[in-house]
């Protein structure tokens, strides 16, 4: 029996272990991919929004705002990639800047520091390759960039280095209600446990309906990107938006914290709770869009196009609060944009409402900090060769690309909540995330990775989940 169980390993999800692990708590994490980060989180524009987009009075700005003022120390207590860089949104029309003023305002309202217009020209100072077209800017200094797998990655190592079990590979099948609190059914045999965390992303409404009478629908937003190489990430240095529209942001352009220039994404609202496939229209329309605001894009450096859902609730605000009918079912749903940035405070938010229902005792021994994988290609020549000295491993280069050693993609698979893919060693490592996109190191990961699980050459996976006679052992176990 848990005291409380997370469905959902998304950077919601893993944000609410890491705030509950510091309690002395039974707690499970649950989902059904291989690995977490593997819904919405994996695919994403990696912003730390600045706040001044949300309505004011909703759990939307309280709680981008919030997220957005803890980012920088939790990046360097759990050691993952931010920077501040800072935020332009672009204004194409004179007659619209009002447009931007009371985006100013809002802003201030929300509590977001030194957001402010500025004239198109003053704009183009600040990034040189802004169109013409541009005749006013918001500059919002507070805006930021992360990785959002780097990210969710650190919280669910901190959450589980302090007690949380995690459960992957394990999909919900049904949850029914219990003297104690709840039986939730899983492809992997039942798990009671007294409290119900839903972060579920785009199937929250489906885990809610299993409890609850109460209406709740997730509709997914397909938004299309595309990388450039390196070489195209000095562009610009600031994340460039559009005015807002009901349907979101826009079409941004933005450097990344790993130095590639990002694009999209659109917006298009499907039924299909998988469908991240890439269109030719939707690229199209990245591309189009990205021109309007930034001059000279280099198209021909494009590395990748990938899509990723975002979770729009019929509220247009966070879905967050214990269920009416369903006590101790604690919704964390319609979690869009600005999502990302407010995970670390929609930890707090649920530890406030789990707080409420059991007796939460701080641990004595609560581990704060979390060291993240070596970065061979950050090191001075003195510490890569006192560290090749020691592990011979960190010599031999396999992702040539990123500068990724044999050494941290051992690291990323011996870590707690190890790489099994080669999508995993990728988000943790950068290994295949080039110009190359996995072409030339992926033979050397793969080995790598079959050695150190057992596995047959053939049987490693891109991504997903390992059966029982593939891995030679209970996955369980």
């Amino acid at each position: 029996m848990f005291d409380v169980t997370v469905i959902g390993a998304g950077s919601s999800g893993c944000a609410v272990a890491r705030e509950l692990s510091r309690f002395d708590i039974s707690l499970c994490v649950v989902d059904k991919e291989s690995d977490v980060c593997e819904g919405t989180t994996k695919a994403n524009s990696a912003i730390v929004h600045a706040g001044f987009d949300a309505l004011p009075g909703t759990l939307k700005a309280k709680l981008n705002v919030r997220g957005s003022k803890l980012m920088p120390g939790l990046s360097k207590l759990l050691d993952f990639d931010y920077k501040r860089n800072g935020a332009l949104v672009l204004c194409f029309d004179k007659e619209q800047i009002s447009g931007l003023e009371e985006l100013a305002l809002r802003g201030a309202e929300n509590g977001v520091e030194g957001v402010r217009v500025i004239s198109g020209d003053e704009a183009r100072q600040m990034e040189p390759a802004l169109t013409d077209e541009v005749v006013a800017a918001l500059y919002a200094p507070t805006s930021g960039i992360v990785c959002p797998f780097g990210m969710t990655i650190a919280f669910a190592e901190n959450a589980a280095a302090n007690g949380a079990e995690f459960r992957l590979s394990t999909a919900v099948t049904g949850i029914e209600r219990s003297d104690a609190g709840y039986v939730i059914h899983t492809d992997k045999g039942d798990i009671e446990t007294r409290t119900v965390i839903n972060a579920a992303g785009v199937y929250a409404d489906k885990l809610h309906a299993m409890v609850s009478g109460l209406p709740m629908n997730i509709t997914p937003r397909r938004g299309e990107y595309m990388l450039l190489d390196r070489e195209a990430g000095g562009l610009v240095s600031h994340t460039v938006f559009q005015q807002p529209t009901k349907m979101g942001k826009g079409i941004l352009v933005t450097p990344t914290v790993h130095g590639n220039l990002l694009l999209g994404p659109t917006a298009e609202d499907i039924d299909d709770k998988e469908n991240t496939a890439t269109t030719r229209a939707g690229l199209a329309e990245v591309r189009a869009k990205a021109s309007l605001s930034v001059k000279g894009i280099p198209f021909g450096k494009v590395i990748t196009g990938f899509t990723g859902l975002r979770a729009v609730g019929d509220t247009h605000d966070f879905i967050i609060g214990e269920c009416e009918d369903a006590k101790g079912f604690i919704d964390v749903a319609g979690i869009e944009s600005p999502g990302l940035t407010s995970a670390p405070a929609i930890g707090e938010y649920v530890r406030d409402i789990v707080a409420s229902l059991l007796p939460l005792k701080e641990k004595a021994n609560y581990i704060a900090e979390r060291k993240g994988i070596t970065k061979f290609a950050s090191l001075s020549d003195g510490e890569k060769n006192e560290l090749i000295r020691r592990e011979p491993a960190y010599g031999t280069v396999v992702c040539r690309c990123e500068t990724v050693t044999a050494g941290e993609i051992l690291e990323a698979i011996n870590r707690p909540l190890g790489a099994t893919t080669l999508d995993g060693v990728k988000r943790r490592t950068r290994a295949g995330m080039g110009r190359c996109q996995a072409g030339f190191c992926s033979p050397v990961t793969i080995s790598l990775i079959a050695d150190k699980l057992g596995l047959g050459l053939l049987d490693v996976r891109k991504n997903g989940s390992y059966t029982d006679k593939e891995s030679g052992a209970d996955e369980n176990a």
